[in-house]
Order: structure tokens, then C-alpha cells, then sequence
């Protein structure tokens, strides 16, 4: 089932009733409710947007990934349940105990997805992908010659043409794709969670201030996704700046057709076969991770 993203951009009052989440926005005299189990995400915007307890905990129950941004309306920090998988305790010893030769394979495996999706990608909007060919066919155990950083640099090159800088901040898009990437890496650690894994202990990603290495592993094969809507947006429309209705389109990420084998799944369902498998290998069950097709 798909869940929805609610976004909050106006002053509200949230509250919990009888499992619904009730919607009171300031200056109106309508109060709106959604039923709890129907929510996946919920993007807290506006810094006058007030939240009950209660409320707070239904949605970490019903591993509600809520998203709050900063005063300059980028997403910042996550809610999210520490109880969203009832085997927690067995998955977790999995996690940790899992070998380096097994982190450096999985590692492998995502980096030759995600190259591969963007090479699909340039190809999609006309331009060159497979010179990116190379680099996806010959991924070493833990990308251990850095193929993924080789891709990069083309891929970046030809995507936005020449002269664009990937960056945290500066010029747009990169306003956009940071904006994207957030929304993303929220629903693989809601996905992560929900299978029972914890997002802090990473495979490659290992920053000392990053709390959700895992998340950020996950989600490389999953970018070129962010990075479509965002061609569309910034080269086919000029948009260059982060308004409601860019934020709108990013969004829509989150419910994109992808591949998963021989079948078309929305993302956040897609996000949810990968993390499954993810523990299935963690397990000894499979060796292959479940991983995202662009076409």
C-alpha cells in the first residue's frame, strides 16, 4: 500500500484523535483528519506548526518517518520509531556480525546499480550514457579503485553540462537535488526501520556525525530517481528555486515507477523489497540485494 506525504507549510495545530491525525490550520475555521495507518511521511515546514505527544508517538508506532526543516525550509532532522520490526534484537545481531567481505560485496552491488541507473538516465534525456559503461561493468569488491567517484564526474558533466559543481550548498540545482536527496534518504531509513535494521551502522558510509550511514548506502542506487525530476524541473522548466510547488515535485519521488526484477513497483515499496533483502543477506539467505532498475 502507498503511503501518503503530508506537508505542512502553514501554521497548524497537530493533534491525535481516536487514531486520526487532526488537522487544525490557523486562521481557518475547517479541521481536517487522516487516519493514521494511511501516512508514510509527513514534512513539518513551517516553524509554527505545534505537534501533541501523543500524536508523536502513533506516528513512531506506525513508523511514520516525520521530517522537520529549519528556518530555511530544508529538511533537518527525522522522527522516526526505534521499534518498527518485532525481531529487532535478531536483526540487529545480524547486522553487526555481519563480515567485511559480505559489507564490501553489498558495497559492489550498489555501486554497479547506481552507475548503471545513471547511465539510463543520460540516455533517457539524449545524452551519452554509455560511456559510463566502463565504469559499471568493472566495480571492484568495495569499489575498491573508486569507480563510483570515476562515474560521478562524467555522469555530472553530461547530465547538467559542463561547468556544474556537485555541492551541499551553491548554485542551483543543487538546491534541488539537496532538497530531493533528504526526502529520499528519509524514506529509506523509514524502509530501513520497517525491516527491522538499524540505520546507524553503515556499510560504507562511517562518518562519526552521520547517524544514518545505512540510509545513506541505501540510497545511492535510488538518486538518479531525485535526479530525473530535477533535470525536468531545472533544464526542461528553469526552475532554480525551492518553492511549494518545486518541493511538490520532489515529493512525487517517493511514489516513481521502478523496476524490481520483471516488475514496475512505486519507490517506497521498491525501498522496502531492498531493505528485506538487505537482511535476508545479512542472514545467509541471499546473496544478491533486491536493487532498483531504471528504464
Amino acid at each position: 500500500m502507498i503511503k501518503q506525504t503530508l506537508m505542512f507549510t502553514k501554521p497548524a495545530s497537530l493533534s491525535l484523535k481516536d487514531q486520526q491525525l487532526v488537522i487544525d490550520v490557523k486562521d481557518s475555521d475547517q479541521i481536517v483528519t487522516r487516519p493514521i495507518e494511511d501516512i508514510g511521511f509527513v514534512v513539518v515546514e513551517n516553524q509554527m506548526v505545534r505537534m501533541t505527544v501523543p500524536l508523536l508517538n502513533a506516528l513512531a508506532d506506525n513508523n511514520v518517518s516525520v521530517i522537520f526543516c529549519d528556518n530555511k525550509e530544508m529538511p533537518r532532522s527525522m522522527l522516526m520509531s526505534l521499534e518498527g520490526n518485532t525481531t529487532l534484537q535478531e536483526s540487529y545481531r545480524y547486522q553487526i556480525d555481519a563480515s567485511e567481505p559480505t559489507k564490501k560485496r553489498l558495497w559492489k552491488q550498489i555501486v554497479e546499480s547506481k552507475i548503471r541507473n545513471q547511465a539510463a538516465l543520460l540516455s533517457r534525456v539524449g545524452k551519452d550514457g554509455e560511456q559510463l559503461k566502463p565504469y559499471y561493468m568493472n566495480v571492484k569488491s568495495g569499489d575498491s579503485d573508486n569507480r563510483e567517484g570515476g562515474a560521478a564526474r562524467i555522469y555530472w558533466g553530461k547530465l547538467f553540462e559542463k561547468g556544474f559543481q556537485r555541492e551541499r550548498v551553491g548554485d542551483a540545482p543543487n538546491n534541488l537535488l539537496n532538497y530531493g536527496y533528504a526526502i529520499l534518504r528519509a524514506a529509506v531509513a523509514r524502509a530501513l526501520v520497517g525491516s527491522g535494521l538499524f540505520p546507524a551502522f553503515g556499510l560504507f558510509h562511517r562518518n562519526r556525525y552521520n547517524a544514518y550511514p545505512l540510509a545513506d548506502d541505501v540510497m545511492e542506487p535510488y538518486r538518479p530517481f531525485v535526479d530525473e525530476i530535477v533535470y525536468r524541473l531545472y533544464i526542461d522548466r528553469d526552475v532554480e528555486e525551492l518553492d511549494k510547488a518545486s518541493k511538490a515535485e520532489l515529493l512525487k519521488v517517493l511514489t516513481a515507477d521502478v523496476v524490481m526484477g520483471k516488475n514496475l513497483r512505486p519507490l517506497q515499496i521498491a525501498l522496502s523489497m531492498t531493505t528485506a533483502s538487505l537482511l535476508k543477506v545479512f542472514k545467509g539467505e541471499e546473496s544478491k540485494l533486491a536493487l532498483p532498475t531504471f528504464v
